[in-house]
């Protein structure tokens, strides 16, 4: 690797969000002595479990690695060693022409290359990596990786803590009879519990008072958890979605187009922006499912019913992991391709291949959902 891939390798490593990287070498460091990390594995290559994986934006140099005009891709990295990332990485995209020999070289053979390509196509497949799509996905297919796989970066725990804080703060009251005026402080300090987290026994008073079992209040916590990740990413999503569809209806290619080209562009912008609006809405109408089960824990003193919504919703995560990863992968390549401020110059064979990808990734929305968001 060079030394600009090599510092992107240590970056990457520190912070990157969980939308777009799996850092299992992070995993590694901090579950590799439990039974669980161990006895239930991602993968079952250990070169593989002790890797970064990412959803790669593919350079103009990579583009003709795939024949399906993706410009996406997912990056596995092996480092060399997971002591040190300055040292650099090996690298291979999932499903590119040739992958047999970056096994072989993994010594990967029989029932554990089986097993860890079906993993790898199911995450290849996936729209982004945030942690509770993924294992929700994995679960589907019948693949129960330890909870500690699925866990939030230290960027992305830092950037929703406020929001986390303002989630939590309705519940104080009920949980803790000793509650004073310190509420902010023992607010704050639940919500890095609940982050991080934390032994049970140090947030107890929360896991009676909702008269959850252990297994039953971790669950429940990885589950809260994911419904304030997707408020959060959401919440961002929106500050930037205004300005992206805006540029995609006004771009225009620098070159001549054909009357078929036209058309085809004119039709997908309209198309793109109705199709973006339409997913943002859809998710926000979601996520009010978790908060009327929420309203009923802090307002309604239901605790039962927000228990038995936590123990079902995991399923809701397929839609709003599939439906934000779609929309963020737009935003986030718009922005590669144009930075904030740049001039929007692009030929029309480009325009059209994104265009189809950006397309194709909300292919979920149905045409009569789109035209109503109009």
């Amino acid at each position: 690797m060079s030394n600009r891939e090599t510092r992107s390798l240590v970056r990457l490593a520190a912070s990157a969000s969980a939308a777009r990287t799996l850092n299992l070498i992070a995993v590694h460091r901090r579950h590799g002595e439990a039974d669980g990390y161990r006895n239930k594995p991602l993968f079952r290559s250990l070169a593989l479990n002790r890797s970064i994986i990412v959803k790669h934006r593919l350079r103009p140099h990579e583009l003709e690695t795939f024949t399906d005009g993706r410009q996406s891709a997912t990056k596995v990295l092996i480092p060399f060693e997971l002591t040190d990332l300055k040292l650099g990485a090996r690298s291979f995209f999932v499903g590119q022409p040739g992958i047999e020999q970056f096994f072989d070289d993994l010594e990967i053979f029989g029932d554990d290359l089986i097993y860890d390509r079906e993993i790898l196509a199911i995450i290849d497949a996936l729209p982004s990596l945030d942690p509770f799509l993924t294992r929700e996905k994995l679960k589907v297919s019948g693949f129960k990786p330890d909870r500690c796989y699925f866990d939030l970066t230290d960027a992305d725990a830092s950037a929703m803590f406020d929001m986390m804080r303002a989630e939590l703060k309705p519940l104080i009251g009920l949980s803790f009879d000793d509650l004073d005026v310190r509420i902010d402080e023992r607010t704050s300090k639940l919500a890095e519990k609940i982050l991080e987290n934390a032994a049970e026994t140090e947030i107890e008073p929360l896991r009676l008072g909702m008269g959850m079992t252990k297994h039953e209040f971790a669950e429940g916590l990885f589950c809260w958890k994911g419904f304030i990740y997707y408020k959060w990413r959401l919440n961002e999503l929106l500050h930037k979605v205004r300005p992206v569809s805006a540029e995609i209806n006004g771009v225009r290619p620098n070159d001549q187009m054909t009357m078929d080209q036209k058309v085809y562009l004119d039709g997908a912008r309209g198309r793109l922006e109705r199709a973006i609006t339409s997913t943002c809405r859809t998710v926000g109408k979601t996520l009010t499912v978790y908060d009327d089960a929420y309203r009923d824990l802090t307002v309604n003193g239901l605790p039962m019913a927000f228990k038995e919504f936590l123990l079902k919703a995991p399923q809701l995560f397929d839609e709003l992991g599939e439906r934000l990863g779609a929309v963020d992968h737009i935003i986030s390549f718009w922005r590669y391709r144009f930075p904030t401020g740049s001039r929007h110059k692009i030929g029309v064979e480009e325009l059209t291949d994104l265009f189809v990808d950006f397309e194709n990734s909300l292919a979920f929305v149905a045409p009569e959902q789109a035209a109503r968001a109009a």
